[in-house]
């Protein structure tokens, strides 16, 4: 955290000032390695066994917050007869699996007698035999301390010391944060890992409290917002399912009733997903067509990137617009990936300098050893140029969840635009274009209400994007109100006319709970409610801090809540855990919650409210349950629906691992996709000619693939090369000196670095096995400056089986003192330790070429191939 993310973490090192414990978790020692109290170092991708241990420490001293966890979490609910755990017979595989399918049925990880998740079964006693606690207690029971140390390469003594500190800094008046980054997504079972530390923190009572949580640290200053208004492939805006085209949501009807939950906030989910229909089409989204609909995409198969790019490289896709990212350099198999790229008729970048991804035809790797000629290569490439981040205006969403304005500082050079202004620009044009058709297919784009009003420059008017994001009544007539819009006046509205001076909208929604299913509501994303309602005032631009938690600086969804899931900071019945924790409480005489946050629950239910089990909605969460975004208002310590790969973590080991899985028979994670391929292969686990573990990570000087930061000579002085880092008792065994070139090996590739010979990496010991790691960044490549080996050459391409994320952060390689070979040698070179034979699929758990589980994937709108419903 201290290098990749060195603003945020001065507050660690306030919270150091006060007494905090700093425990740091990595495979390399570094600078917050330094600064902390406690490091540990392990063996990349053994994270769900060490954080298991701690599981199997609290559950089995009995050190978990009882009052919390009884109340609060699903530890109570009974789970059904017909449930298999992983443990049972120790073959790493739950209930429902289908391996033709490469996916599970997840019916029998339900409650008991509750397929709707609402009103379930509980013994708040936590002794019967298939509650949650207990079945959790029994699947990690074999994750003791010398396990860890097994898989992990932890000692004991060490493990203890942390769980230790973990427990002594939580309960009534204390509580404890995990904070994690790309060490943790970037796995095989990354979804599962992040869930492990849920499990963690709610049995310890972290979570919805003042100084507790899970922090995920994101890569630059939105990736946050990049979800919640995704550019991802199988989600709307505010978490919404993308519809499927496999025929089960032919109608609007089909959709509504799928992901309609009876109880908890999603209940509502017409009204944020009919209004975001209404923002898109405006007017032409009526009752009558489903509100449009049917113009909607729809998903028929994984539409992921990787799925594009083997379509790109196989020749099915003729274009590609690239925005804001570098494949060339900062995607998986960055080597396939600029080769892939040679396949496509036109390629469209954005960019600020010209990057690898630009060059490619003419100045790549592929280029230099005639593995591509630049005379063969049919692809034109268009580089536009783009604003910097100070040369343009709009919101940023970080980490807490928060929305912060930024004003454009200077305008952009010579022929430089904003992402707005191009999208903007490309969207009249095609619109123009579509309305001269009479193409079914162009029917979607005559129908988008695309009304923005234009600066002097030809920029959309961002806070005008930020008002239809916000929401507003449809009705240009209509006035707002304490309790919602009546026709009349035109108070509350912003940017109320379109581009053409028409009137377009009525007042501004003052929050999601206003918004409607019957089309007299629009929200560009339901969540974003509030940040500028009726006041008229953009909450994302205030600077006006008034308390500890921030208020009046900047807009947290939902609801300017600073703390989300604030009601578990009190009690049961209200009160606070403690004076020194105190957040929010029931207030007795004024019938109401209060606090020091926005009270993230429903204002007047009362903690003693039980519901009859005939309530639907919000009505349908106890006083007793914070969790209301779940149908049971509980934190899940098991997941009964909503993950494709299990609904407890379970350790695998990584695609690619020097040793077996010394839990399960199984060894990687069976839901995971391969994406097979002979350009794409995995060593399996052993393999000799590949002993050593790679993992990657991020320098302070350097931003992603380095785009931002390669091109500037400060910072290109300061990181000029790039390095692998490597234990001194693994420098000895290959006889590198520091500074050595060398050349590092993996089925994909081979890449050249310099050796950094240091004890800041350390040989683990595994069940009396001796694993060697290396760490390395992956910021260089061949344009710029400074040029450099493009380390994601050397990883693989995966999907984890939730969010298709690939496997970045733990590979197996070979290391070979020396440069590389130039030219067309370098081919001859590598088949020395890479011959090309062979079939694509080496791991004996990867499924061949063709087969589901070889590319296909689920994702969050998809649900995976098997439905549990």
């Amino acid at each position: 955290m201290a290098e990749a993310h060195p603003v945020g973490f001065r507050w660690v090192m306030k919270a150091k000032e006060r007494g905090a414990t700093i425990i740091h978790v990595d495979p390399r020692f570094s600078r917050t390695s330094a600064l902390a109290d406690i490091w540990v170092p392990m063996r990349a991708g053994g994270d769900i066994a060490f954080l298991g241990g701690l599981i199997r420490h609290i559950i089995e001293n009995n050190l978990f917050f009882r009052d919390y966890v009884v109340h609060f979490t699903n530890a109570s609910c009974i789970l059904r007869e017909d449930f298999r755990d992983a443990e049972e017979g120790a073959t790493g595989v739950f209930s429902g699996w289908n391996g033709e399918q490469c996916g599970y049925d997840r019916k029998s990880w339900l409650y008991q007698n509750h397929p709707a998740l609402s009103f379930p079964e509980r013994d708040l006693t936590l002794q019967h035999p298939r509650c949650v606690l207990q079945t959790l207690r029994r699947h990690f029971a074999r994750y003791t301390p010398e396990m860890v140390e097994k898989i992990c390469g932890i000692p004991p003594a060490l493990f203890h010391k942390v769980a230790d500190a973990l427990v002594a800094a939580s309960g009534p008046d204390k509580s404890a944060a995990i904070c994690y980054a790309l060490g943790w997504t970037q796995h095989s079972k990354g979804v599962q890992i992040i869930r492990t530390a849920a499990i963690l923190q709610l049995l310890l009572g972290n979570i919805g409290r003042p100084g507790g949580g899970i922090l995920a640290l994101r890569g630059h200053a939105s990736i946050q917002g990049s979800t919640d208004i995704p550019t991802l492939y199988d989600t709307l805006p505010g978490y919404l399912p993308m519809p499927r085209g496999d025929g089960t949501e032919t109608t609007l009807r089909d959709y509504l009733a799928r992901h309609t939950r009876p109880t908890g906030l999603w209940n509502n989910f017409p009204a944020y997903f009919i209004s975001l229909l209404k923002a898109y089409y405006g007017k032409n989204a009526t009752a009558e067509n489903d509100f449009g609909y049917n113009w909607l995409p729809k998903i028929t198969t994984n539409h992921s990137y990787f799925e594009y790019l083997y379509d790109m490289a196989d020749g099915k896709m003729e274009g590609m617009f690239m925005m804001g990212q570098n494949p060339a350099v900062a995607a998986a198999n960055s080597r396939f990936e600029r080769t892939s790229l040679s396949k496509l008729k036109w390629l469209v970048v954005r960019e600020m300098v010209e990057i690898e991804a630009v060059a490619f035809w003419r100045d790549s790797p592929e280029i230099q050893r005639d593995e591509l000629r630049a005379e063969d290569i049919e692809t034109e490439v268009f580089l536009f140029p783009a604003a910097g981040h100070a040369e343009k205006e709009g919101a940023f969403t970080q980490t807490q969840r928060m929305l912060q304005w930024r004003q454009k500082a200077v305008d952009p050079p010579g022929d430089a635009r904003s992402e707005a202004w191009f999208m903007h620009q490309l969207a009249l044009r095609l619109i123009a274009k579509a309305k001269q058709s009479n193409d079914p297919l162009d029917e979607p784009l005559r129908a988008l209400d695309w009304w923005y009003p234009e600066d002097e420059s030809g920029d959309p008017k961002m806070e005008a994007v930020l008002a239809e994001i916000n929401g507003w009544y449809t009705n240009p007539q209509a006035r707002s109100v304490a309790g919602g819009a009546d026709p009349g006046g035109n108070d509350g509205i912003v940017f109320g006319v379109d581009h053409s001076g028409n009137p377009h909208h009525g007042p501004q929604v003052d929050g999601y709970p206003r918004l409607k299913s019957d089309g007299s509501t629009a929200s560009g994303c339901w969540i974003y409610s509030g940040v500028l309602g009726p006041d008229k005032i953009n909450k994302a631009n205030s600077r006006n801090s008034k308390d500890y938690l921030g208020h009046g600086w900047g807009f947290v969804w939902p609801g300017d809540r600073r703390i989300i899931y604030n009601r578990a900071s009190a009690s049961p019945t209200g009160e606070p855990w403690s004076d020194r924790k105190k957040l929010i409480w029931w207030d007795g005489a004024q019938k109401k919650w209060t606090g020091i946050d926005n009270p993230d629950f429903p204002l007047e239910k009362s903690p003693a409210f039980r519901p009859t089990g005939n309530e639907s909605g919000l009505d349908g969460i106890a006083g007793d349950a914070p969790f209301m975004l779940q149908e049971d208002g509980l934190g899940w310590l098991y997941v009964p629906s909503g993950l494709q790969d299990g609904p407890m973590p379970t350790h695998y080991e990584p695609l690619e691992s020097p040793v077996h899985n010394a839990l399960y028979s199984r060894d990687t994670n069976p839901a995971v996709h391969w994406f097979t391929r002979q350009e794409n292969r995995f060593a399996p686990p052993g393999d000799p000619r590949f002993p050593f573990v790679l993992t990657t990570y991020r320098l302070t000087e350097h931003h992603t693939a380095g785009g931002m930061s390669r091109y500037l000579p400060h910072l290109a002085e300061l990181q000029p090369e790039l390095f692998a880092e490597m234990s001194p008792e693994l420098a000895v065994e290959l006889k590198i000196g520091n500074g050595d070139h060398i050349s590092i090996v993996s089925l994909r590739g081979a890449i050249e670095a310099r050796a950094l010979v240091s004890r800041r990496i350390r040989p683990l010991h595994l069940n009396g096995k001796t694993v060697h790691q290396i760490a390395m960044p992956f910021h260089f490549g061949s344009a710029g400056p400074v040029k450099g080996g493009t380390t994601n050459d050397l990883i693989p391409i995966s999907g984890e089986p939730n969010v298709t994320i690939m496997e970045a952060k733990a590979l197996t390689c070979n290391i070979v003192p020396g440069r590389l070979p130039r030219g067309p040698a370098f081919e001859d070179w590598l088949d020395k330790y890479v011959p090309k034979g062979g079939p694509p699929n080496l791991h004996p758990e990867q499924p061949a070429a063709g087969a589901p589980c070889a590319r296909a994937g689920g994702g969050h709108g998809l649900e995976g191939k098997i439905d549990n419903r």
